[in-house]
Protein backbone atom coordinates (compact mmCIF):
# COMPACT_ATOMS: atom_id res chain seq x y z
CA UNK A 1 0.00 0.00 0.00
CA UNK A 2 1.40 3.42 -0.87
CA UNK A 3 1.82 6.19 1.72
CA UNK A 4 -1.54 7.77 0.84
CA UNK A 5 -3.28 4.44 1.31
CA UNK A 6 -1.66 3.94 4.71
CA UNK A 7 -2.60 7.47 5.75
CA UNK A 8 -6.17 6.97 4.58
CA UNK A 9 -6.55 3.78 6.64
CA UNK A 10 -5.00 5.56 9.63
CA UNK A 11 -7.35 8.52 9.39
CA UNK A 12 -10.50 6.41 9.21
CA UNK A 13 -12.30 6.60 12.49
CA UNK A 14 -10.85 10.06 13.14
CA UNK A 15 -12.66 12.72 15.14
CA UNK A 16 -15.82 13.67 13.21
CA UNK A 17 -15.31 17.28 14.33
CA UNK A 18 -12.58 17.50 11.68
CA UNK A 19 -15.18 16.92 8.98
CA UNK A 20 -17.18 19.63 7.24
CA UNK A 21 -20.94 18.97 7.16
CA UNK A 22 -22.20 17.83 3.76
CA UNK A 23 -25.08 19.56 2.07
CA UNK A 24 -27.19 16.40 2.21
CA UNK A 25 -26.71 13.30 4.32
CA UNK A 26 -29.71 11.18 3.40
CA UNK A 27 -27.73 8.05 4.20
CA UNK A 28 -25.70 7.20 7.26
CA UNK A 29 -23.35 4.87 5.39
CA UNK A 30 -20.01 6.21 6.56
CA UNK A 31 -16.88 4.06 6.27
CA UNK A 32 -14.85 6.66 8.13
CA UNK A 33 -16.94 6.42 11.29
CA UNK A 34 -18.67 3.03 11.18
CA UNK A 35 -16.69 -0.23 11.30
CA UNK A 36 -19.22 -2.40 9.45
CA UNK A 37 -19.56 0.16 6.66
CA UNK A 38 -15.77 0.32 6.41
CA UNK A 39 -15.50 -3.46 6.21
CA UNK A 40 -18.18 -3.60 3.52
CA UNK A 41 -16.45 -0.93 1.47
CA UNK A 42 -12.97 -2.40 1.84
CA UNK A 43 -13.85 -6.03 1.20
CA UNK A 44 -16.10 -5.29 -1.76
CA UNK A 45 -13.37 -3.08 -3.22
CA UNK A 46 -10.76 -5.80 -2.73
CA UNK A 47 -12.95 -8.19 -4.72
CA UNK A 48 -12.74 -5.98 -7.82
CA UNK A 49 -9.33 -7.42 -8.71
CA UNK A 50 -10.69 -10.98 -8.65
CA UNK A 51 -13.69 -9.84 -10.68
CA UNK A 52 -11.36 -8.24 -13.19
CA UNK A 53 -9.11 -11.29 -13.39
CA UNK A 54 -12.00 -13.70 -14.00
CA UNK A 55 -14.24 -11.19 -15.81
CA UNK A 56 -16.99 -12.44 -13.53
CA UNK A 57 -19.04 -10.79 -10.79
CA UNK A 58 -18.94 -13.92 -8.59
CA UNK A 59 -16.15 -12.76 -6.21
CA UNK A 60 -18.06 -9.56 -5.39
CA UNK A 61 -21.34 -11.46 -5.04
CA UNK A 62 -19.70 -13.77 -2.52
CA UNK A 63 -18.58 -10.80 -0.41
CA UNK A 64 -21.99 -9.16 -0.75
CA UNK A 65 -23.86 -12.29 0.32
CA UNK A 66 -21.65 -12.64 3.39
CA UNK A 67 -22.42 -9.11 4.55
CA UNK A 68 -26.10 -9.26 3.63
CA UNK A 69 -26.31 -12.34 5.82
CA UNK A 70 -25.40 -10.13 8.77
CA UNK A 71 -28.65 -8.19 8.22
CA UNK A 72 -26.98 -4.77 7.91
CA UNK A 73 -28.85 -1.48 7.94
CA UNK A 74 -30.75 -0.21 4.89
CA UNK A 75 -28.00 2.27 4.00
CA UNK A 76 -25.46 -0.56 3.94
CA UNK A 77 -27.74 -2.78 1.86
CA UNK A 78 -28.19 0.11 -0.58
CA UNK A 79 -24.42 0.59 -0.82
CA UNK A 80 -23.85 -3.09 -1.52
CA UNK A 81 -26.49 -3.16 -4.25
CA UNK A 82 -25.19 0.03 -5.83
CA UNK A 83 -21.64 -1.34 -5.86
CA UNK A 84 -22.71 -4.60 -7.48
CA UNK A 85 -24.48 -2.67 -10.25
CA UNK A 86 -21.36 -0.57 -10.74
CA UNK A 87 -19.09 -3.61 -10.83
CA UNK A 88 -21.29 -5.30 -13.43
CA UNK A 89 -21.08 -2.20 -15.61
CA UNK A 90 -17.33 -2.08 -15.14
CA UNK A 91 -16.95 -5.71 -16.24
CA UNK A 92 -19.08 -5.09 -19.30
CA UNK A 93 -16.91 -2.16 -20.36
CA UNK A 94 -13.65 -3.85 -19.40
CA UNK A 95 -14.52 -6.89 -21.51
CA UNK A 96 -14.71 -4.66 -24.59
CA UNK A 97 -11.55 -2.67 -23.80
CA UNK A 98 -7.80 -3.09 -23.31
CA UNK A 99 -6.18 -4.89 -20.38
CA UNK A 100 -4.67 -1.57 -19.35
CA UNK A 101 -5.03 -0.94 -15.63
CA UNK A 102 -4.93 2.82 -15.99
CA UNK A 103 -7.71 2.70 -18.59
CA UNK A 104 -9.71 0.35 -16.37
CA UNK A 105 -9.17 2.71 -13.45
CA UNK A 106 -10.61 5.50 -15.56
CA UNK A 107 -13.65 3.33 -16.37
CA UNK A 108 -14.18 2.90 -12.62
CA UNK A 109 -13.74 6.66 -12.16
CA UNK A 110 -16.47 7.45 -14.67
CA UNK A 111 -18.76 4.99 -12.86
CA UNK A 112 -18.21 6.94 -9.63
CA UNK A 113 -16.30 4.04 -8.03
CA UNK A 114 -13.40 6.08 -6.71
CA UNK A 115 -12.40 3.72 -3.92
CA UNK A 116 -12.13 0.97 -6.51
CA UNK A 117 -9.98 3.29 -8.65
CA UNK A 118 -7.67 3.43 -5.64
CA UNK A 119 -7.72 -0.37 -5.37
CA UNK A 120 -6.92 -1.18 -8.99
CA UNK A 121 -4.35 1.58 -9.50
CA UNK A 122 -2.55 0.70 -6.29
CA UNK A 123 -2.15 -2.83 -7.66
CA UNK A 124 -0.59 -1.32 -10.79
CA UNK A 125 1.50 1.13 -8.72
CA UNK A 126 3.22 -1.73 -6.88
CA UNK A 127 4.27 -3.18 -10.24
CA UNK A 128 5.43 0.02 -11.92
CA UNK A 129 8.46 2.27 -11.77
CA UNK A 130 9.71 5.66 -12.85
CA UNK A 131 7.30 8.12 -14.45
CA UNK A 132 4.52 5.54 -14.64
CA UNK A 133 4.70 5.02 -10.88
CA UNK A 134 4.47 8.77 -10.29
CA UNK A 135 1.45 9.06 -12.59
CA UNK A 136 -0.36 6.19 -10.90
CA UNK A 137 0.29 7.68 -7.46
CA UNK A 138 -1.09 11.01 -8.64
CA UNK A 139 -4.22 9.31 -10.01
CA UNK A 140 -4.65 7.47 -6.71
CA UNK A 141 -4.48 10.81 -4.92
CA UNK A 142 -6.93 12.33 -7.40
CA UNK A 143 -9.39 9.51 -6.68
CA UNK A 144 -8.78 10.11 -2.97
CA UNK A 145 -10.10 13.65 -3.40
CA UNK A 146 -13.58 12.16 -3.89
CA UNK A 147 -13.13 9.31 -1.41
CA UNK A 148 -12.59 11.99 1.24
CA UNK A 149 -14.73 14.77 -0.17
CA UNK A 150 -17.86 12.64 -0.57
CA UNK A 151 -17.94 12.26 3.22
CA UNK A 152 -17.27 15.89 4.02
CA UNK A 153 -13.50 15.77 4.60
CA UNK A 154 -12.92 18.79 2.42
CA UNK A 155 -9.58 19.82 3.95
CA UNK A 156 -8.09 16.36 3.40
CA UNK A 157 -9.53 16.32 -0.13
CA UNK A 158 -7.93 19.67 -0.92
CA UNK A 159 -4.54 18.47 0.34
CA UNK A 160 -4.72 15.39 -1.89
CA UNK A 161 -5.67 17.54 -4.88
CA UNK A 162 -2.74 19.87 -4.23
CA UNK A 163 -0.33 16.92 -4.14
CA UNK A 164 -1.78 15.29 -7.25
CA UNK A 165 -2.02 18.33 -9.51
CA UNK A 166 1.65 19.13 -10.27
CA UNK A 167 2.42 15.51 -11.08
CA UNK A 168 -0.65 15.19 -13.27
CA UNK A 169 0.31 18.37 -15.12
CA UNK A 170 3.80 17.00 -15.70
CA UNK A 171 2.20 13.87 -17.21
CA UNK A 172 -0.06 15.80 -19.60
CA UNK A 173 1.19 13.97 -22.70
CA UNK A 174 0.68 10.54 -21.15
CA UNK A 175 -2.81 11.42 -19.96
CA UNK A 176 -3.76 12.79 -23.38
CA UNK A 177 -3.70 9.23 -24.71
CA UNK A 178 -6.73 8.52 -22.51
CA UNK A 179 -8.54 11.73 -21.60
CA UNK A 180 -8.70 15.47 -22.03
CA UNK A 181 -6.32 16.23 -19.14
CA UNK A 182 -7.65 19.76 -18.74
CA UNK A 183 -10.85 18.36 -17.22
CA UNK A 184 -8.84 16.53 -14.60
CA UNK A 185 -6.62 19.54 -13.89
CA UNK A 186 -9.67 21.77 -13.47
CA UNK A 187 -11.17 19.27 -11.04
CA UNK A 188 -8.03 19.28 -8.89
CA UNK A 189 -8.17 23.10 -8.82
CA UNK A 190 -11.76 22.85 -7.53
CA UNK A 191 -11.84 19.72 -5.34
CA UNK A 192 -15.23 20.47 -3.78
CA UNK A 193 -17.00 20.20 -7.15
CA UNK A 194 -18.44 16.87 -8.33
CA UNK A 195 -15.99 14.51 -10.00
CA UNK A 196 -15.87 15.02 -13.78
CA UNK A 197 -16.26 12.26 -16.35
CA UNK A 198 -12.84 11.67 -17.86
CA UNK A 199 -12.85 9.07 -20.62
CA UNK A 200 -13.53 10.21 -24.15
Amino acid sequence: MNSDGRQQRKQEGADPASRQPMASRETTFDPFQDRLSRDIRNQLSESIMACRRTMNLAPALEVAERFLGLQPGPEQVAYIKQRLIGYARFLERAAAGPEDLLWQGLVLWDLGLHFEVHEILEYAWHRSQGEEKLLLQAMIRAAGVYIKGDYGYTEAAAKLAAKALPVLESQRQRLTAYIDPERLFAAMHNPTAPAPLLLR
